[in-house]
C-alpha cells in the first residue's frame, strides 16, 4: 500500500514540502525561544517568516542536489571523480543559498523601516552560514543514497523472494513427477501378477488405472486440492487395491464433512495408504483394516491412516520408501514448519500415521468446479459411507 502511494510524483512532491515546512518551523521555535532567553524577543511571525525562508530556499535547492546524488553516486565506479564533483557541487550550493537567501531578505525587508540590502544580507549569510550549508548539501547526498540502497535492497528482496518461489515451485513439480511414475510403476506391477490369476479383474484394474492416470495429468500443475477431490482420486485407487485383495481389505473412515472443501497437497493420501497397504495388509494373510479420519482442530486439518498390521518392530527403524520420503518433502516445501507428518506403533497393533497442515478451504468457485461429474458422485459416495462405516 505504501509503495503504490509513493508511486504517484505528486504525493513525493507533497512529503517534501511537508518535510520541510516542518524543519523550518521547529528552527523558528528555536529562533523564538532562544532569543527570549537572551532579553532580545521577537514576534512568532519573525520567527517563523525567517526560518521558512531559510528552509524554503533549502528546499528548491536540494532539487538539484538530489539530482546530482543520483547522477553522480559515490558507491559506484571511478568514487574519487564523483567524489571531486560534490565537492564543487557543495561550494557550489552553499553560494546559491547565500545568494538566494539574500534575495528574499532583501524582498522581505523592503519598505520597512530598516530595509536590509542585498550586499548586507549575504555578507550576513557568508559569515553565519557558509560551513552550515556545506553540511545540509551532504546530508542531502547522504539521505538521497540511503534512499537508493534502500531502493536497491527492497528490489534484491523482491527478487530473492521470487526466485524462492519459482525454485519451491520447480522442486514441487519434480516431487510430483517423481511420484506418479512410482504409482504407476506399482499399479502395473499389480496387474501384470494379476494377469496369470484373473484376467477380468485385470481388466477392470485397467479401466481404473486409466481414470487415475487422466485425474493425475488434469492436476499435474496443480499443488494443492480440496480434500473432495483427493478422496475421489484415492476412491478410484481403492477400487485397484480391492481387486487385488479381495475381502482382505477392509476400509473404515470417518470423514468430517467440513473438512472437505479444504486444500490439501494433491496426491497425498494415496502414498499413506499405499503405505498401509504395503506394510499391513499384503505381507499377512489374514483380513486387513485400514482405517482413514479426517477432521479440522484448532486450524488445522488432521488426517489420519491407521492399519492392523505389525507396526516399527523396535528397536527397527522403518526405511521410507519414495511414497513417504516423498510426501514428507512436498509438505516442508508448501508449509514449512506449520505441517507435522508422524509415525507411531498404535497400542493394539499396527502403524499410524498422522499428518497435520494448516486449515485453508478453497474458494467458493473452485468448490463449484468440482461439484458436476465424476468428482461429484465420488465425494457424494464419501459422504454417504462416512462415520464409522466399512466396505470390503
Amino acid at each position: 500500500m505504501v509503495e503504490r502511494l509513493f508511486k504517484h510524483t505528486w504525493i513525493k512532491w507533497l512529503l517534501a514540502f511537508v518535510l520541510w515546512t516542518a524543519i523550518g518551523m521547529a528552527f523558528a521555535g528555536q529562533l523564538y525561544l532562544s532569543r527570549s532567553n537572551i532579553g532580545v524577543p521577537v514576534s512568532w511571525s519573525f520567527a517563523m517568516g525567517r526560518a521558512l525562508a531559510d528552509w524554503y530556499v533549502f528546499a528548491v535547492l536540494s532539487i538539484p542536489a538530489f539530482w546530482l546524488a543520483r547522477r553522480f553516486h559515490v558507491g559506484r565506479v571511478a568514487w574519487y571523480r564523483h567524489l571531486l564533483i560534490h565537492l564543487a557541487a557543495s561550494a557550489v550550493f552553499s553560494l546559491a543559498w547565500m545568494v538566494l537567501r539574500a534575495l528574499v531578505e532583501e524582498w522581505q525587508t523592503r519598505g520597512s523601516n530598516s530595509p536590509t540590502t542585498f550586499s548586507v544580507a549575504f555578507s550576513h549569510a557568508l559569515v553565519a552560514t557558509l560551513f552550515f550549508n556545506l553540511l545540509i548539501y551532504w546530508v542531502i547526498v547522504s539521505v538521497s543514497h540511503a534512499i537508493e540502497y534502500y531502493r536497491k535492497f527492497h528490489e534484491r528482496e523482491l527478487r530473492t523472494s521470487e526466485l524462492e518461489k519459482r525454485l519451491a515451485q520447480a522442486k514441487l513439480q519434480a516431487l510430483q513427477m517423481q511420484l506418479n511414475p512410482h504409482f504407476l510403476f506399482n499399479t502395473l506391477h499389480a496387474i501384470s501378477s494379476l494377469m496369470h490369476k484373473d484376467v477380468e479383474a485385470a481388466d477392470r484394474m485397467i479401466a481404473h488405472l486409466s481414470d487415475l492416470l487422466r485425474s493425475a495429468l488434469e492436476n499435474v500443475e496443480t499443488q494443492e486440492v480440496q480434500l473432495r477431490e483427493e478422496l475421489a482420486f484415492l476412491d478410484s485407487y481403492l477400487e485397484i487395491e480391492r481387486t487385488r485383495f479381495g475381502e482382505r481389505l477392509t476400509l473404515r473412515k470417518e470423514i468430517d464433512p467440513e473438512t472437505l472443501p479444504g486444500l490439501v497437497p494433491n496426491l497425498l493420501l494415496q502414498p499413506l495408504m499405499e503405505n498401509a497397504i504395503q506394510h499391513g495388509i499384503e505381507p499377512h494373510a489374514r483380513p486387513g483394516i485400514i482405517e482413514l479420519r479426517a477432521f479440522r482442530d484448532q486450524g488445522m486439518l488432521h488426517l489420519q491412516v491407521r492399519d492392523n498390521g505389525t507396526g516399527i518392530q523396535m528397536p527397527q527403524t522403518l526405511q521410507e520408501g519414495i511414497g513417504l520420503s516423498n510426501t514428507r518433502a512436498r509438505l516442508q516445501q508448501l508449509y514449512g514448519d506449520a505441517h507435522s507428518l508422524e509415525l507411531a506403533n498404535r497400542p493394539d497393533g499396527g502403524l499410524e500415521v498422522n499428518v497435520r497442515i494448516p486449515w485453508r478451504a478453497a474458494s467458493g468457485a473452485a468448490q463449484q468446479r468440482t461439484a458436476p461429474g465424476r468428482e461429484g458422485a465420488a465425494t457424494m459416495k464419501w459422504l454417504q459411507e462416512a462415520g464409522h462405516q466399512e466396505f470390503s
